[in-house]
């Protein structure tokens, strides 16, 4: 458990790094609420991005993106809703995205999945 943990976060720190590399500005990292969690709020072009980031190191159960199940992305758009609401942000604009993380052999490959 602790070692998948290790991992999330070492995905969570690749992803912001890239994110940041590519003109994204990071809002906040792993906001909470009773609703659910969002790993990264970033903002680029007046938009405000909401992203699961997903690190795998073999594909045995899958794509990290496949692992973003209905249910996972019902609770993101509910703790979405939410992070607009606390604070007042109703009308901007928004997507949702995930970052899958490979990392095998201290290789990393990044696959940003825009607007899931």
């Amino acid at each position: 458990m602790c070692k998948n943990k290790e991992k999330g976060k070492l995905g969570e720190n690749i992803a912001t790094e890239y994110l940041k590399e590519n003109g994204y500005r990071i809002i906040e990292r792993n906001f909470h609420c009773k609703k659910g969690e969002i790993d990264i709020i970033a903002e680029k072009s007046h938009e405000y991005i909401f992203i699961e980031v997903k690190a795998r190191t073999n594909l045995k159960y899958g794509t990290p993106a496949e692992s973003v199940t209905p249910i996972k992305e019902k609770h993101i758009k509910k703790a979405t809703e939410y992070y607009l609401y606390k604070y007042n942000l109703e009308n901007c604009y928004i997507r949702f995205d995930v970052i899958e993380i490979y990392i095998n052999n201290n290789k990393v490959k990044i696959n940003h999945i825009k607007q899931i």
